[in-house]
């Protein structure tokens, strides 16, 4: 079998090595190319390496996904990769399977579902002239259903509502932590930190993977790696250096927001 060639454009650099990992168990020969954190890069890792396969996360900075998928089609030709979409969040299934992907895969990925998507791969690959049979075609479809739908499998149904109850770690137990308590979230290396009147609880995922299930209109971004609870902002200052800087009730310690956030708290 012909050695084949792979490019990530994931803008969480955790998650792209996390999916690199586990191509590595799952197809040791696939050669990773390049990890890319945006959508024009992408582009450009694409024209640079002509990878054969492309993992596209859908909400990246720059361009989505779907945006970059689109402008490679509109590049012309055949030869272009076989797109793969990776993300948190399943509203976009239908959209990416008009983007004609191979395959979408949600997050938390595991090796038994990626080893499908694997073999899909290289059934295509080696045999790309072979379009794809009945069979196939109502696989896709019934996984646009599920991916779209939810349960009931039909097309068009809303998107999953959000997070109302979060499930955090505090040494050997688990605590159901009810998203209203929650008064801020601090991103770390490999996990989240979210703060309620009763301390500090830790939850395994990424900090953008948790904002795209809470209601933004609630839970704002402030920083690159803090997200507050705007129901609990009591006041917004400027310190002795300029920085903006959140008191929240119930919080002991000021919360800061970043130069790109600070407009969010201007005067009306």
């Amino acid at each position: 079998m012909p050695n084949f060639t792979a490019l990530i454009a994931e803008d969480e650099h955790n998650l792209a090595l996390a999916l690199k990992d586990a191509l590595a168990r799952t197809w040791p020969e696939l050669r990773i190319v390049d990890i890319v954190g945006n959508g024009p890069a992408a582009i450009m890792a694409v024209d640079q390496n002509a990878p054969n396969v492309l993992f596209l996360d859908i909400r990246m900075p720059g361009l989505t996904g779907l945006q970059v998928a689109q402008r490679l089609a509109n590049g012309g030709g055949n030869d272009g990769p076989l797109i793969v979409f990776v993300t948190a969040y399943n509203e976009y299934a239908v959209q990416a399977f008009e983007r004609e992907a191979v395959d979408y895969l949600v997050k938390p990925i595991n090796d038994a579902r990626l080893a499908e998507t694997v073999e899909r791969l290289k059934k295509r690959l080696i045999a790309p002239e072979i379009a794809a049979d009945s069979g196939e075609l109502s696989r896709a479809l019934e996984l646009i259903k599920k991916l779209a739908g939810g349960a009931n499998g039909a097309l068009g149904a809303p998107a999953p509502p959000y997070l109302k109850f979060l499930r955090a770690g505090i040494g050997d137990t688990v605590r159901i932590v009810p998203v209203d308590e929650v008064t801020h979230l601090q991103a770390h290396d490999k996990y989240v930190s979210l703060y309620t009147d009763h301390g500090e609880h830790l939850i395994r995922i990424s900090l953008k993977e948790l904002a795209e299930q809470l209601d933004p209109n609630v839970f704002v971004q402030v920083h690159r790696a803090t997200i507050v609870n705007m129901r609990v902002v009591v006041t917004a200052e400027r310190d002795f250096s300029g920085r903006v800087m959140l008191t929240l009730k119930g919080v002991k310690d000021k919360v800061q927001v970043s130069r790109q956030y600070a407009h969010l708290f201007a005067r009306m």
